[in-house]
């Protein structure tokens, strides 16, 4: 077994990470957590207090909010119609949005605030505040109160 095994990094502004990973981006704000086997791109910036579970990749030039959750093995493409050469369309991801595990974000793509992404979605157009989407491609379930009912009573 490695040494590095459960080994926690303190990043700068009060952010941390769990090795084995990959953080090339320096603007992570206090309080986010990034899990081991992650990979955070080059220009990537994270808001305060995000959980970004383990094996998430974030491509180079992505934006995250504050607040946000980031399911396992979740992925936040750039590049639309590889290869592209570098014209990159790194999705955006505004406050307090949930992107479930599995799930795939396609360049160019912005989740407005608030909203839901279910394990699995694959998110191919732009998510409107404060509302749950899933599927393949993914596709309105409801809204976020309706979310936060069910998630309170554990239906």
């Amino acid at each position: 077994m490695s040494d590095l095994r459960g080994r926690k990094v303190d990043l700068s502004n009060g952010a941390t990470a769990w090795q084995p990973c990959m953080v090339d981006s320096e603007d992570i704000g206090a309080g986010t957590n990034i899990g081991s086997l992650s990979h955070i791109g080059k220009e990537v910036c994270i808001g305060k207090n995000c959980r970004i579970q383990g094996s998430v990749y974030i491509a180079d030039g992505c934006t995250i909010g504050e607040g946000v959750f980031i399911g396992p093995n979740a992925t936040l493409t750039n590049d639309r119609h590889p290869p592209s050469n570098g014209k990159w369309s790194p999705v955006i991801v505004e406050d307090d949005v949930v992107i479930g595990a599995n799930s795939t974000i396609i360049a160019g793509v912005r989740l407005n605030t608030g909203c839901v992404i279910a394990a699995g979605a694959v998110v191919t157009t732009d998510v409107p505040m404060h509302q749950v989407w899933a599927g393949n491609p993914a596709k309105f379930l409801m809204q976020r109160e309706e979310y936060d009912s069910r998630r309170a009573t554990n239906e």
